[in-house]
């Protein structure tokens, strides 16, 4: 039988372009039952690489019996040759074509051979129940999986604690006064724009109701107990999960990313004393501080109100404000602050130190600790409410 003439695969393009100066290194010759690849000029990665497509198109116009490769004019090689020879065999492997590699380069066979000897492996995975008790009993397990690691971190904490009332925990005092400076401080100006505008919308509402009665004036005792029992605490709790929780969950994920979490235990220091206990400390003590600014500005909210809405008086309403606010109704809330704070703390430490390892992760985890936290505030919240209503406080 009479050889087919040579063709080459994108003869007909343009020969500025990379794509066609690839394409032009390698050309078809059909002889016989087999199809000879003909390789020449420098097959190197600045070359470019031909694209595989135009094999498989060869291939399936005619099929061959035999694919061989013919390197008589290869001027230069490096992996290149190695990847397109590797996805050639690919090719011709998924239409049953055999493959004669006796005419590459000794060198290239013996990296094609390295790259055959190990077959890839993929790990079947079976396929997931999506019954809704096989989903419900997915999520039940891992709550519980996660209940228990928060735990063994609560665990942790407890301890680093008692290593610092005792003096013997180790963490930068640096670290300690930039928390204290990034939780208070820093926190102070949203803080008290949220906290007026919470006592200027429960002002206004409760003005909506009093005023039917004739009993405008109360409005000032109705927000200064709501804000120092309730609101300010409870409003602050939450802007500081949004703010404190997310940015301690997304510093120390990015510590774990960057595997700083790691060194920190291999040269002996415990994580979460070194990191987790400054940011607690620091968080529990400015919360309170921060919770009295939101009361005092919580009732300058209401004062706004009641004197350019409900036309009263000033001095009125700080009088009505003062005999309706009692010490145990701010002691409650400045108490609230010191256990929204732990809350806050541990929420946002405990999702950074358990962050995967991928930029991913670390929002996740930011996401996370900021829903838990809003969440286990409230919880807390409502939990400390019913107790103190049961004990009459």
């Amino acid at each position: 039988m009479k050889p087919r003439p040579e063709t080459a695969s994108l003869a007909a393009l343009s020969a500025s372009s990379p794509e066609v100066a690839a394409a032009q290194r390698l050309r078809f010759n059909r002889q016989g039952p087999d199809l000879r690849l003909v390789l020449s000029g420098p097959w190197i990665l600045k070359a470019g690489v031909p694209p595989i497509d135009d094999l498989a198109r060869e291939i399936d116009l005619a099929p061959p019996r035999r694919l061989v490769f013919d390197s008589e004019g290869l001027e230069g090689w490096d992996s290149a040759l190695v990847t397109f020879v590797y996805a050639a065999l690919g090719v011709a492997s998924r239409r049953g074509v055999d493959v004669d590699l006796s005419g590459l380069p000794a060198g290239a066979q013996k990296l094609l051979a390295l790259a055959r000897a190990v077959p890839p492996h993929v790990e079947a995975h079976p396929a997931e129940d999506d019954a809704l008790t096989a989903r419900v009993g997915r999520v039940a397990l891992h709550a519980w999986g996660t209940v228990g690691d928060g735990l063994t971190f609560l665990g942790e904490t407890v301890l680093a604690l008692g290593a610092f009332l005792r003096g013997r925990a180790r963490f930068r005092r640096v670290d300690l006064l930039h928390a204290v400076e990034v939780t208070g401080a820093g926190a102070l100006g949203i803080v008290i724009l949220i906290n007026f505008l919470i006592g200027a919308v429960l002002a206004f509402v409760g003005a909506v109701q009093l005023q039917q009665f004739g009993a405008a004036i109360y409005v000032a005792s109705l927000v200064a107990i709501g804000v120092a029992r309730e609101l300010g605490a409870l409003m602050t709790g939450i802007v500081m999960c949004g703010r404190t929780g997310a940015s301690f969950a997304a510093v120390l994920g990015t510590m774990t990313v960057n595997e700083e979490v790691d060194a920190l235990t291999t040269m002996g220091l415990r994580p979460v004393e070194f990191l987790v206990l400054p940011r607690l400390l620091a968080t529990a003590l400015m919360l309170p501080a921060l919770v009295a600014y939101a009361d005092v500005f919580g009732m300058l909210g209401g004062l706004f109100v009641g004197v350019t809405m409900l036309d009263l008086g000033a001095v009125e309403y700080l009088q009505q404000t003062r005999q309706a606010l009692a010490l145990r109704h701010v002691m409650i809330g400045l108490a609230k602050g010191v256990a929204f704070g732990v809350v806050v703390a541990l929420t946002g430490c405990y999702y950074g130190i358990r962050c995967g390892r991928s930029a991913a992760a670390v929002g996740a985890a930011t996401t996370q600790a900021v829903v838990m936290g809003i969440v286990l505030v409230v919880i807390v919240d409502a939990v400390a409410t019913v107790f103190l209503h049961l004990v009459r406080l």
